[in-house]
């Protein structure tokens, strides 16, 4: 509770969080984001022999948040599920992944993606590890019981100019994705346009990101029937316009619930959270 609570110094709640679970990280300051980057400890010299050539797997969440917002799902959920994911994966001894925690996600009203903090975050670290990166960005992943694959950059990569060089990425991030999730056998799964996360400021950056993130299955069947009906329905999703548009089109109500006062713990499904957990380790076990 004292991650969302008004008044929280979130860079330090996280930091206390992080150092209590014992995991090895370094802050890097970019822009004036302030992002963790938490690693597993290094492997022998055997091991990282046979880890040559593998691509890493890199797992993002922010832990900024709306003013005047608790953030309890956007985005305080990704964050501590990815910690326990993280402890999960040191317990286990596996290697070759990163947990990202990213500030500055949220823009204010004018500000352009590249003032997004991946953005910042990504044009600091660029190298060809980071290059060769599998990013995956959990966003709101705290309420429903449906893994909900985005579609939404994919979208962005198709009609803007120059995004055709990350086709072939963001196609194999979102397969990888999707293979994940059918061999862990999850239940309910849904490749659908999503709210902008993380991966619009790695996009900016010429970097390809899947975002990942949770809906209550009544309102993923919802949204589902909806982008069949009404083609501009998709254009509100990615460009969050139904956060001032009071239209009567359907809305998953935990989408209208972000960025508002209404983002409460109260919202959040436990029951769920190893849905999330259980994903993000297999896809660092690939």
């Amino acid at each position: 509770m004292e991650f969302i609570a008004p008044d929280a110094d979130r860079f330090a709640v996280l930091k206390g969080i992080i150092e209590k679970a014992a995991l090895q990280y370094r802050v890097l300051d970019a822009a004036g984001g302030r992002h963790f980057i938490v690693t597993p400890p290094p492997p022998s010299g055997r091991l990282s022999k046979l880890l040559e050539g593998r691509p890493p797997t890199m797992l993002v969440a922010h832990y900024d948040r709306a003013e005047g917002s608790p953030g309890a799902n956007d985005n305080s959920a990704g964050v501590f599920l990815l910690i326990e994911t993280a402890r999960k994966l040191v317990k286990n001894n596996v290697y070759n992944w990163s947990v990202v925690f990213t500030d500055k996600e949220e823009l204010k009203t004018g500000e352009s993606l590249r003032e997004q903090g991946s953005y910042a975050l990504a044009m600091g670290l660029k190298n060809s590890r980071l290059e060769n990166s599998r990013i995956f960005c959990f966003d709101t992943c705290g309420s429903g019981d449906t893994l909900v694959v985005s579609a939404t950059l994919e979208l962005l990569i198709m009609r803007e100019a120059g995004g055709e060089r990350l086709r072939g990425s963001m196609t194999e991030l979102r397969k990888l994705a999707m293979n994940t999730a059918r061999e862990i056998k999850v239940e309910k799964m849904a490749l659908a346009p999503t709210p902008f996360s993380d991966d619009a400021g790695f996009f900016r950056a010429g970097l390809a990101a899947q975002t990942i993130t949770m809906l209550p299955s009544d309102e993923c069947r919802g949204l589902l029937a909806q982008l069949k009906k009404n083609r501009e329905y998709t254009e509100t999703l990615i460009n969050a316009r139904f956060r001032q548009n009071t239209a009567s089109q359907f809305i998953p109500e935990t989408w209208r619930s972000l960025n508002s006062p209404n983002d409460t713990h109260q919202r959040l499904t436990p029951e769920n959270f190893k849905i999330v957990v259980s994903f993000a380790e297999a896809l660092c076990r690939r």
